[in-house]
Parts: C-alpha cells; sequence; structure tokens
C-alpha cells in the first residue's frame, strides 16, 4: 500500500489550469520532496490530498483511503502544516492541542501533547493566548496541531517560511526522528538546502505538470556544471579569459565549467601572467543548480 498515491490529477481555476494530469506514488516511510516555482501547483495538490479541494478529475488517496469516497480514513490517516498562518484566538497553547485531539476523538492525550510541546519549544507557552504568540510560535503550533492524533502521513507546505534558525534546527530533528519511526513526510519548501539535505526523493512541478521525478542523489547527478572562486593578487587577469571570469562583489573571481581541464587551463594561464592564486574554493553542483536548470529547460 502506498502512503499517498495520485492518479492523472486535474484542477482549474477559471483560466487557470493548476495541476494538469499529475501522477505521483509515494511510498510508505519516505521523506518526499515537493519543489516548483510560485503557482506550480503545490499547494492546490496539498489541498486536494487533504480534502479542502476536490479535483476537476483523477483520484488521490492516503493510506489507500480515497480522498473522496473515504474522506474519514483518508484526513484522520494525514496531518497537514498550511502555509498559511491559521490559529484560534480564544485558546491558549495547551487547550487548542486538546481540543484538536477531540476531533479525532482521542481523549487522554496528554502525554503525546506534553511531548510535542517539548520538542517544539511549546512548554514554556502553553498557557498563553494564541493571538499573543509571536509568528514563529504560531508556526510552532500549526506543526504541533498536525502531529497531535500521531497521522501515519505528515505534509508540510512551507513549514519554515519566515522562522528563525533555531526552530528549523528543532523542527527538523522532531521531523525527522517522525521519519525514521515510520511516518510518511510530504515537504514542499523553497529552500532547496532542506529538501537536499532531507528528502530521499524529489518530484519538481512546474504549471501542474510532473517535470522531474527522481532520487535526490540521482538529480544531482544531471548536472555537471562546477564552480570555483578564485582570490587573485592583482585586479588585472589574461585576456583570454576575461569573458569566462566573473567578479564578485567581495572581489573575487569565479568561473562555472563542466570539465576540470578548464580549470587547468585557467591556472597554467594565471601561472604564466604571474598572476598568484591567494585562495581557491571549489563548489559541486547541488540543488539549486539541478532546480534552475530543470525550470529553464522545462
Amino acid at each position: 500500500m502506498h502512503a499517498i498515491r495520485v492518479s492523472d490529477l486535474r484542477k482549474r481555476f477559471l483560466t487557470t489550469q493548476a495541476l494538469d494530469g499529475v501522477s505521483l506514488e509515494i511510498q510508505q516511510g519516505e521523506f518526499f520532496g515537493l519543489l516548483g516555482p510560485n503557482g506550480a501547483g503545490k499547494t492546490t495538490l496539498i489541498s486536494i490530498l487533504a480534502g479542502l479541494t476536490r479535483a476537476d478529475s483523477g483520484r488521490a488517496a492516503i493510506m489507500g483511503h480515497d480522498v473522496v469516497s473515504d474522506y474519514r480514513q483518508s484526513r484522520r490517516a494525514l496531518g497537514v502544516v498550511p502555509q498559511e498562518l491559521v490559529y484560534d484566538p480564544f485558546f491558549n497553547v495547551r487547550e487548542t492541542l486538546r481540543i484538536q485531539s477531540g476531533y479525532f476523538g482521542l481523549r487522554h492525550n496528554n502525554a503525546w501533547i506534553d511531548e510535542i510541546m517539548h520538542h517544539l519549544a511549546l512548554t514554556p507557552h502553553a498557557d498563553k493566548n494564541t493571538q499573543s504568540l509571536s509568528g514563529g510560535m504560531k508556526r510552532r503550533l500549526l506543526v504541533a496541531q498536525a502531529l497531535v492524533h500521531k497521522p501515519p502521513v505528515i505534509m508540510l507546505d512551507e513549514p519554515t517560511a519566515g522562522v528563525d534558525v533555531d526552530l528549523r534546527r528543532s523542527l527538523w530533528e522532531f521531523i525527522s526522528r517522525l521519519n525514521r519511526e515510520g511516518h510518511t513526510i510530504l515537504l514542499t519548501t523553497h529552500y532547496l538546502e532542506e529538501a537536499e539535505a532531507l528528502c530521499g526523493r524529489i518530484g519538481m512541478l512546474k504549471a501542474g505538470r510532473i517535470v522531474a521525478l527522481d532520487a535526490t542523489r540521482n538529480l544531482l547527478r544531471l548536472t555537471n556544471e562546477h564552480c570555483a572562486q578564485l582570490r587573485l593578487d592583482t585586479e588585472a587577469v589574461p585576456a583570454a579569459w576575461q569573458s569566462r571570469l566573473m567578479r564578485d562583489p567581495d572581489g573575487s573571481w569565479r568561473i562555472n565549467f563542466s570539465e576540470y581541464s578548464d580549470l587547468e587551463a585557467l591556472l597554467a594561464d594565471l601561472r604564466r601572467a604571474n598572476v598568484q592564486v591567494t585562495e581557491m574554493r571549489l563548489q559541486e553542483p547541488d540543488l539549486e543548480d539541478v532546480f534552475t536548470d530543470i525550470m529553464k529547460r522545462t
């Protein structure tokens, strides 16, 4: 049984085709990244899986439960952290989580609520009204609400947008632990370094279509573009390299190359011109390079 299964999903809003035949299968226990530019259809797909939006055609299921015909079981199997900050201003943090537990028929859930609050650093704020929380704390509360019924599938829609470094670190430690314990994670994020570090497999959406889908390590092999950053003891560079070398704001020089022989030729020409390299750093291709390349090509 797949944790998430989507077959030929289509959704149109007036003149905008938000999803155009999306098919996707995510195995149980995966940490899956769903990437794409703004307007690619990521949030629409998550809304359909969560039952907030109905597709025009196609099918979607969570843990084998159809999101339309078996919506009670599909929603019970799912925890969603939305992109927007949504909260009830009439309750404090602990009350909010107890009420959320009640939605799923959980009466004796205090131990798990305490554990969630501890891992998300919400314990000192347990008795504060949600309206008085900072934006980062409200984001933590949304994560806690999504986890309160221990769903096997967790969908995170831009969970670290606008939050501090400490929250990111603590959140990813907790989510990674849940993944190791068997929970399936679906993540959308514009922080591609997060997706590269966390996700075992990645799908890329553009204009409502999946344009790339593979293991993260395989996607990283799609580009052979490398980059070297050099500091030189002079402002002048050999004329033959002036079109290849780019000047960074910090005064260093940067060259993109696909073959290491290009870098060897540059260093040889610099030596012949009596130009010394005082510092050099090599940068391997990352997911951002691959993402940018795929979006351009498609």
